[in-house]
């Protein structure tokens, strides 16, 4: 049984932790390269494109739109739970089957020690870090700056070690919130990003109250106008062209004090403690089950 993620030409925190989980709470051997039957956790990796011959366990995954929903009738997909009910409802199964995101099972591994002075915090969607400027809008506001594309356990003691994390991305929120971190939520500057959060939000009760992103830079100005994805040719002119750079810096600069603003002024999300303890627990046996039941087999 093949692990099976999203892994683009960069890695992306939410993506990586996949790598990191399931070596501590698989048995040995448990998952091999083989692709007769795929497992598929952490990530929006419920996708119409996935071989059709092979077994696909769902172990927490969620839909994002980013293909047409599958089939998941069709004798081929073994669904173990979903991250939410907006994921189950596409997919037209047993609303119980909606627990939450795989990533609340860090909860149950050992985690780095929490960082030291990291006071507020932000990361961007891993495709906002080729779009904006936000490191550079970090230093300037004094805020941390959660790079998605760096090791998960530096990020993981970062997050850990913050007293609020403000984030674009998704899983930057689904694990402050299982690491007991408050987090403020942006809406992602890309549309197509935006529909999983209510799925993984409302697995946990969490009534999401997410502040729109400002932009860092020209591109990211060019993606919201035009509702582009900004990573193509034109986008290169815009960040490399000489005559846009005073407009670069003063939009950066804004976003610096409108996180700076928002950080003070906002108050924070935190799932109830009932909900993730419960939550963790369902994950937990929904996932020994599964293991249960593919070693009987065996």
């Amino acid at each position: 049984m093949k692990l099976t993620f999203y892994r683009g030409s960069e890695p992306n925190f939410g993506d990586e932790l996949n790598a990191l989980l399931w070596d501590h709470l698989l048995p040995a051997g448990f998952l091999d390269q083989s692709e007769d039957e795929l497992f598929l956790g952490i990530g929006s990796i419920i996708w119409d494109f996935l071989p059709k011959a092979a077994v696909k366990h769902v172990i927490g995954s969620g839909y994002g739109g980013y293909t047409p929903p599958p089939n998941v009738h069709d004798g081929s997909w073994n669904i173990v739970w979903v991250r939410g009910p907006q994921t189950a409802k596409t997919l037209g199964i047993n609303p119980d089957l909606a627990i939450t995101d795989a990533a609340v099972l860090l909860r149950t591994i050992p985690l780095p020690d929490p960082a030291t002075g990291v006071d507020v915090a932000f990361m961007p969607h891993f495709q906002s870090v080729a779009r904006g400027d936000w490191a550079k809008v970090c230093e300037t506001a004094g805020i941390t700056y959660l790079d998605p594309r760096a090791d998960p356990m530096t990020l993981i003691a970062q997050i850990r070690g913050a007293r609020l994390v403000l984030t674009e991305a998704m899983h930057g929120a689904i694990v402050a919130d299982a690491l007991r971190t408050p987090f403020i939520p942006f809406v992602p500057h890309h549309p197509d990003h935006r529909a999983k959060w209510e799925d993984w939000s409302t697995s946990l009760q969490i009534e999401l109250r997410s502040q729109p992103l400002p932009v860092s830079s020209a591109i990211e100005l060019y993606v919201n106008l035009t509702g582009a994805q900004g990573l193509g040719k034109h986008s290169r002119w815009l960040r490399d062209h000489a005559a846009l750079r005073p407009l670069h810096s003063a939009l950066s600069d804004r976003a610096a004090r409108l996180l700076t603003h928002i950080a003070a002024t906002v108050p924070p999300l935190l799932s109830d403690d009932t909900q993730i303890i419960r939550a963790t627990a369902r994950c937990l046996d929904a996932l020994e089950c599964f293991v249960k039941t593919k070693q009987n087999r065996s």
